[in-house]
């Protein structure tokens, strides 16, 4: 990535790397409830090597996101994930807040 990329926001990173040929996923926060760690309009972009660049759980949940986020890339087809503290998934990758946060994965092409 480029020095100049650093200061970008996800949405231009996405379309930089569409643009170089990458195949890209984004991820973007639709629903947040309690102690959220990032507000709902957040965006995590994911290349299909794995490099990333922003942001929807403040560290927490990226890891899991990330890997969806390949399998969005691979197979095309979209996911809504949930996190939060009710769900076992939610604690064993970090969220433990105590809010739930709705992410959207998408290709994009």
């Amino acid at each position: 990535m480029s020095d100049i990329s650093e200061s970008l926001d996800p949405l231009m990173i996405a379309e930089e790397w569409v643009s170089a040929g990458r195949d890209v996923a984004m991820a973007t926060v639709v629903d947040t409830w309690g102690s959220a760690p990032r507000p709902a309009g957040s965006h995590l972009v994911i290349d299909g090597d794995g490099n990333f660049h922003g942001s929807v759980s403040g560290g927490c949940v990226e890891g899991a996101v990330i890997t969806e986020a390949l399998d969005v890339i691979e197979t095309g087809k979209p996911r809504m994930l949930e996190f939060g503290v009710a769900d076992e998934t939610a604690w064993r990758v970090g969220l433990s807040c105590g809010g739930r946060i709705r992410v959207y994965v998408e290709r994009l092409v």
